[in-house]
């Protein structure tokens, strides 16, 4: 259940809101969210929990916020890899925490390293990797997507890991829905004829279902059909419960969507 309630700037912070997909529930040893904008500290159009260190948002507000996040997920900060992403194909193996540039996608085999993807319209990703636990995390803009950045990293599994696709547990998060998401033509002829909606109206752009375009990736990787969940939110859309970059014209803040290997062998969410 998301909290969809507006933040009192004036009030004490409250508690991070986040969603546990559903597909990792069950799932032993392993902790994956997604957050909204809810709780924390923030004001304006940051409002109120921003997590993107890229943003014109209160850098004090942002580490804040993390922090209130690490310590409602029982995630340690020092073990954590992000990167400045750059909407393009990179994938990294990661073996050690830091803050990174030039990476859209993680993979890693680590127990407590915690993969981080921030994101305000583009999808977040997990894999999971039951079998040779292993997780992934990826960053699929238009440009990302186009480049096939999720059948790449799951292929980056298979070299590193032995991962099989079949196998794998994949979450699509939330992102720009596609009937909120207008493109220009040379980015939709970038895309099969099925992912492609008609222009909502008059003289407007055709519109592009991200979701959809990498959910068919995956299972043309080999995932199956039945093991990917996507997000039934917008971030366009809903408002109150997610940042997004086209709705405030570029001036908001940032969700983080995580994943990463617990030690202690539970699922703490």
């Amino acid at each position: 259940m998301l909290d969809t309630q507006e933040t009192n700037p004036s009030a004490a912070p409250k508690r991070p809101q986040f969603r546990v997909p559903e597909i990792f529930r069950h799932s032993h040893s392993l902790l994956a969210l997604e957050t909204t904008r809810n709780g924390g500290v923030g004001t304006g159009p940051y409002s109120s929990l921003n997590l993107g260190t890229n943003t014109d948002d209160n850098p004090d507000s942002v580490r804040r916020n993390t922090e209130l996040l690490f310590n409602e997920a029982g995630i340690d900060s020092s073990r954590t890899v992000r990167s400045q992403q750059v909407h393009g194909t990179e994938i990294l193996h990661a073996t050690s925490p830091g803050a990174l540039q030039g990476y859209d996608a993680f993979i890693t085999d680590t127990e407590n390293l915690f993969l981080l993807i921030a994101t305000a319209d583009c999808y977040p990703i997990l894999l999971f990797d039951p079998l040779n636990r292993a997780v992934a995390a990826i960053h699929a803009g238009w440009k990302g997507t186009a480049g096939h950045i999720a059948p790449q990293t799951v292929e980056s599994m298979r070299r590193a890991f032995g991962t099989r696709p079949e196998t794998l547990l994949a979450s699509i998060g939330t992102g720009i829905s596609g009937e909120a998401y207008e493109v220009s033509l040379d980015v939709a002829k970038q895309f099969p004829a099925s992912c492609i909606l008609p222009p909502a109206t008059k003289g407007a752009g055709p519109r592009l279902d991200l979701g959809a375009a990498n959910r068919m990736q995956l299972e043309e990787a080999g995932v199956s059909s039945a093991s990917i969940e996507s997000s039934p939110f917008c971030s366009f859309r809903d408002t109150g419960s997610f940042f997004s970059h086209r709705r405030d014209n570029g001036i908001t803040g940032r969700m983080l969507s995580i994943i990463g290997l617990n030690q202690s062998g539970e699922n703490p969410l």
